[in-house]
């Protein structure tokens, strides 16, 4: 769905920087893509509410989805030019029509887990070839399910002896709260409802299996050749977010809770705090050092190909798309390297 976020006036919008605002006639339209009340998206969110779009002449509307695949979809039919998105979906894209990956969201690892009910979970802690013959409710083919099978595989849980029950987040939360299985793979925030309504915690999230679970800033890939700059003042005004949120954590807290509400979630202030917590960002000179190909592959490269290995054991895509063709630090560069947009996604 279309959307707009509330209207800031620019010259309220000009006491945040030193940057001039553009003239409304002079903005340029985009259309921006991400997921509502997740945590990496809070940087677009903060953009708009202060005027940030605007300074770097962007005159934005914004598409919704709630989940990669449709979002990817609607990406093929060039219904949305930049936007985030989990990694799965990421390369999914990628593998399927050249989805561009152009920075990190934040480091979800943690964020994907496995949970179990309180009335089980000792049992599955204690002896983990308990789990077998279980149901798992979880959204398959994403970044919780790449997470859930890491964990079981650590654990030493044969995959086939298990039953993965594919539901939407939503839904995985009502069929636990309804005591329909003792086993969910949820992702933040929905992990924090489960902790808190419906008597479930960690088993196992995908940083204790060692999966990385990056979200992905991404672009399509004829817009990524037809307007490189405007990639980059995309990615200014998200970054800037970043490091505003960093330097003001407590403001950023509250407006947190306005975005997640917007969205029709309502948060507790310890899912807020864990929020923060839990889930890493990265600011313009770290994308740039987890881009970093000096050492022959880079970070991102090594967790977007991991993924990629994945969703190949599982059949989504045929091969694993190899790291350099889809993933481009080039925009970062040109952040880094104008000075203006330089300063102004690092907030001076």
């Amino acid at each position: 769905m279309k959307l707009t976020f509330k209207a800031i006036a620019l010259a309220t919008a000009a006491s945040f920087t030193t940057m001039a605002p553009a003239q409304a006639q002079d903005l340029t339209p985009i259309n921006l893509s991400y997921q509502p009340a997740l945590y990496w998206a809070l940087p677009f969110y903060l953009a708009t509410e202060f005027g940030w779009w605007a300074e770097v002449g962007l005159d934005p509307s914004f598409t919704t989805f709630p989940a990669g695949a449709p979002q990817i979809a609607a990406a093929q039919a060039n219904d949305w030019d930049v936007g985030g998105t989990g990694s799965v979906p990421a390369v999914l894209g990628a593998a399927r029509f050249g989805l561009v990956t152009v920075g990190i969201t934040n480091d979800e690892s943690a964020g994907n887990a496995l949970m179990a009910s309180n009335d089980a979970i000792e049992g599955f802690r204690a002896d983990p070839s308990s789990i077998e013959g279980e149901r798992i409710l979880l959204t398959t083919n994403s970044t919780v399910d790449f997470a859930t099978q890491q964990c079981l595989e650590m654990m030493g849980v044969p995959l086939d002896s298990v039953s993965f029950v594919n539901l939407g987040q939503a839904q995985v939360i009502t069929g636990i709260i309804a005591g329909e299985a003792n086993l969910a793979g949820v992702w933040a925030p929905n992990t924090y409802t489960l902790q808190e309504r419906a008597n479930s915690d960690y088993l196992c999230s995908g940083a204790d299996a060692g999966a990385i679970v990056p979200g992905a800033l991404v672009v399509r890939p004829g817009f990524a050749e037809e307007s490189p700059e405007l990639v980059a003042r995309v990615l200014a005004a998200f970054l800037r977010g970043v490091v505003w949120a960093r330097e003001n954590p407590e403001e950023a807290r509250r407006h947190l809770v306005d975005f997640y509400s917007d969205g029709g979630i309502e948060i507790s202030d310890a899912a807020v705090n864990a929020e923060f917590d839990l889930r890493p960002t990265f600011s313009l000179e770290e994308q740039l050092a987890i881009m970093d190909r000096s050492d022959g592959h880079s970070d991102v490269d090594q967790w977007l190909t991991a993924i990629g290995d994945f969703m190949t054991s599982v059949g989504t895509t045929e091969s694993t798309p190899d790291a350099a063709d889809y993933i481009d630090p080039r925009f970062m560069q040109m952040v880094m390297d104008d000075p203006e947009l330089r300063a102004f996604a690092n907030n001076e």
